[in-house]
């Protein structure tokens, strides 16, 4: 925690709501639906993207009906920045073995392509039965690779957002006044 006073209003530096709690419960309920269907009958392996992803990973496997595993994969693609870098960073790998698993992996933002591209070859290389994609957020205007998310919860445009897990160099993930629900664009 920063000592010189300079931590960010929760809510003074926020520009607007993007997505609300009601927008967002709605949207799990649908995506949970179309994943029961994808996988009905079957045991699934989740991947969660971590930090970023915890809270929507956690909000969308309570609205599955399938059996399945979780475990978590740590990377770093912001640095503290507000652009992604080009060479996400894997900091910490899954435990869980996942040969012979339908896998879907989990991230908060599909941004530039570049960090779901990089984990989803580790994971490929790991060798599942299957491998998709679940994001909350896609926001195509900035792919770097070609990468298309197989479920995903809202298209977005060009901003920088935070809240429901999503962070700006580790504040906003959670925002005080409701239970962090809301995406917000970030002030720049």
């Amino acid at each position: 925690m920063p000592t010189d006073n300079s931590t960010p209003s929760q809510l003074n530096d926020l520009a607007s709501i993007l997505l609300s709690e009601a927008q967002i419960n709605t949207r799990l309920k649908e995506l949970g639906a179309e994943i029961n269907s994808a996988y009905a009958g079957r045991e699934i392996a989740v991947i969660a993207i971590i930090n970023g992803a915890v809270i929507f990973v956690a909000d969308i496997i309570r609205q599955l009906n399938i059996p399945l595993r979780l475990d978590c994969i740590r990377v770093s693609s912001y640095h503290d920045s507000a652009s992604p870098q080009q060479a996400p960073e894997i900091i910490d790998r899954i435990r869980l073995n996942i040969e012979g698993f339908d896998v879907l992996l989990m991230d908060d933002i599909l941004d530039t392509g570049n960090t779901l591209a990089a984990v989803s070859k580790v994971l490929r290389s790991m060798n599942p039965a299957s491998l998709k994609t679940c994001v909350l957020l896609d926001k195509k205007t900035h792919r770097a690779v070609e990468f298309e998310a197989d479920y995903a919860g809202f298209p977005i445009d060009d901003h920088f957002v935070v809240g429901y897990g999503l962070d700006y160099d580790g504040y906003f993930r959670i925002f005080y006044h409701d239970p962090g629900f809301e995406i917000v664009p970030a002030p720049h």
